[in-house]
């Protein structure tokens, strides 16, 4: 099976950095597109409006969260450690982003399994939705991770 996780060194340093980015960090609790309390990197597990943290307690749980959202991935996938790099930086955040089960479920992770990887990056860009409603920022993020993930196979 490999090793547990991608997530050390530039691999991990380019995830962190790339869903840091694309979330945004807020230290204080605020409701997203779709009203979900929300703070940090984009967290939303047991939020409430009010709540605040700093921005070390937010990196520590951006890690954490990403660590957990990858052995999801890894779950799912027949040969993880098989994928570029960069595409699998893509296929992490898109992972970070629509959760575990929903890209368990996905094209995406059925395609990868298949050894169809460019077919996976395509796939990945059909989330763009949230609240039944097409979201720029969801249509612009998707955008950068199939950019990714197709230079992850180059």
């Amino acid at each position: 099976m490999g090793r547990k996780t991608r997530l050390v060194g530039t691999i991990g340093a380019a995830v962190i950095a790339f869903v840091g980015t694309w979330e945004g960090l807020c230290l204080s609790a605020y409701l997203d597109v779709i009203g979900v309390p929300t703070i940090c990197y984009g967290e939303t597990r047991g939020v409430k409006l009010g709540d605040r943290h700093t921005k070390a307690e937010c990196d520590a749980m951006l890690l954490a969260s990403l660590k957990k959202h990858e052995a999801g991935v890894r779950k799912c996938l027949d040969k993880p450690d098989e994928i570029p790099a960069k595409s699998y930086v893509a296929f992490v955040s898109l992972a970070y982003n629509i959760g575990t089960k929903a890209f368990c479920r996905s094209t995406a992770a059925k395609r990868l399994n298949k050894g169809d990887v460019k077919g996976a990056c395509n796939a990945a860009t059909w989330f763009k939705k949230a609240g039944g409603r097409t979201i720029w920022g969801l249509v612009n993020r998707r955008a950068a991770e199939h950019k990714l993930c197709i230079e992850g196979l180059q």
